[in-house]
């Protein structure tokens, strides 16, 4: 026999379930055992019911939280348990001597059973397990990769309610490892022309000088101005010069020096990083070297003077990318290449020590390809022009005699740039497949290199025996090639 207060509350539970049309779940069974009155847990969803069955009759029924869960008489040995709010409880079962039958607890929570039946039709082949536990969704088990455990958990959160209920303790499979090759793809063309003229003119009181870096110097010189100097910049890195002498123009004696110089240049790069890592962790490695940059300490040296401390600054082939194989084989990629040298032009002079500059091509992206596929990341069209003339006034500008009054230089550069990545999935291989670059090469004979000059001799590699991946295999092939192409024994 329920309570008053039980029997009242089933009443309007009777009435909201004509209503709502609840489903009925499995039964729970409260066995009798003299030993333990404890029956365990009983996992009720919010707003659902189950109902409890004894295998003795049941004459009295008591919940312990009336405001998480609620009872209803069904047989006398069953009772119905409806699940209100978040939290958990007490059902105690009493048989007709007043004993107790039971003790059981009751969860009451979000609905992990149909959560479970929305990841087996969603996830399917993925190990995950849903459970309740103090009002929260622990998710369990194991899965393929990131981007399912990420999915199920979303979904997860979609049955809390809230975010912070939602317990990730699922683990990954094995790793998966992803290779990514990268290619810096440049070329530069540049075109220069110089022509320059420097004139020298005496007269008895009358003297002076033209073309760059013209100047007056004070001195035991020869000059009609306090017997100073005069002096232009020193002709260097000029392809040509001219010089000529004449006596008695216009009553002067003249010396023309005529400079020329055409550069042409065309510069390509090509580098190709590859580099290996696991699934969600970040690998980076550089090729290249260091140099010393002076950096002055404030009050660090002897006397109280400022002492100098150096520090090296990287340069070279440098990578560094975090891989994430979601579903399908998909790649998510963090990428950051590098490719960067020594430029002297961009050099400063800082209290007569020498600081060299970069030339540096980098990049930072996020994106997503599939095994194999490839995508430019980068590119660069930079087109330079610049031109320079210094002349005398007026004299310069005169047509044809003005080209004696005149320097002109004349720059035009062009620069092509393409970056382009390429991940691939890949296993590791028996260390009797690995092809290294010293493989094609044997050890020379003394005799051979006396009497031909030969420095190396070629050796013929067996096939790869087994099963092999064919993306390690094959990157191992090629490393091994491209050393060793155009290598002449």
């Amino acid at each position: 026999m329920v309570t008053k207060k039980a029997a009242l509350a089933a009443l309007t539970l009777t009435t909201a379930l004509a209503a709502a049309a609840l489903p009925q779940t499995a039964l729970a069974q409260a066995q009798y055992s003299g030993a333990s009155m404890h029956a365990g847990t009983v996992e009720i969803p919010i707003n659902k019911s189950q109902v409890v069955t004894a295998d003795v009759p049941i004459d009295r029924a008591m919940i312990g939280n009336e405001e998480i869960a609620d009872i209803l008489p069904v047989s006398d040995r069953s009772v119905y348990v409806l699940g209100k709010a978040i939290g958990t409880t007490s059902l105690t079962l009493y048989d007709r001597s007043n004993q107790v039958i039971a003790v059981m607890d009751i969860a009451v929570g979000p609905d992990v059973v149909s959560l479970r039946e929305h990841m087996s039709d969603l996830l399917p082949g993925e190990g995950v397990d849903a459970r309740m536990s103090g009002g929260s969704i622990v998710l369990s088990g194991t899965v393929s990769d990131a981007g399912t455990a990420d999915r199920a958990v979303q979904l997860a959160k979609a049955y809390a309610g809230a975010p912070d209920k939602v317990v990730n303790l699922m683990t990954l499979g094995g790793s998966q490892q992803v290779m990514l090759e990268v290619r810096f793809a440049e070329v530069s063309r540049t075109v220069g022309k110089e022509l320059g003229v420097r004139t020298f003119f005496n007269s008895g009181r009358f003297s002076g000088v033209t073309g760059p870096g013209s100047a007056l110097r004070p001195g035991a010189g020869t000059s009609n101005f306090g017997n100073g100097d005069l002096e232009v910049a020193d002709i260097t890195d000029a392809f040509g010069v001219v010089t000529r002498s004449f006596t008695d123009v216009l009553g002067l004696d003249v010396d023309i020096a005529i400079d020329a110089l055409e550069e042409k240049g065309l510069a390509k790069t090509l580098a190709e990083p590859t580099l290996v890592a696991l699934s969600g962790q970040r690998a980076s490695f550089l090729a290249g070297g260091e140099f010393p940059i002076p950096v002055v300490q404030g009050g660090g040296g002897a006397g109280g003077q400022n002492g100098i401390t150096v520090e090296f600054k990287s340069f070279g082939v440098g990578l560094g990318f975090t891989p994430t194989v979601l579903s399908n084989k998909v790649i998510n990629l963090i990428v950051e290449p590098e490719v960067s040298s020594i430029d002297e032009n961009a050099s400063i002079q800082l209290n007569g020590i020498r600081i060299p500059g970069l030339q540096t091509r980098r990049a930072s992206t996020v994106l997503e390809l599939r095994d194999g596929e490839s995508f430019a990341i980068a590119g660069l069209l930079q087109r330079d022009f610049q031109t320079t003339v210094e002349q005398i006034p007026i004299l310069g500008s005169i047509p044809i005699i003005g080209t004696l009054f005149r320097s002109s230089g004349f720059q035009k550069g062009e620069t092509e740039l393409l970056i382009i990545v390429t991940p691939r999935l890949v296993a590791p291989i028996r260390p009797e497949q690995v092809r290294l670059p010293t493989d094609r090469i044997a050890d020379p004979v003394a005799v051979d290199v006396l009497l031909n000059g030969a420095t190396g001799r070629p050796v013929e590699l067996e096939p790869i025996q087994g099963p092999t991946p064919a993306n390690t295999a094959q990157a191992s092939e090629t490393a091994a090639q491209e050393a060793t192409d155009g290598y002449e024994f």
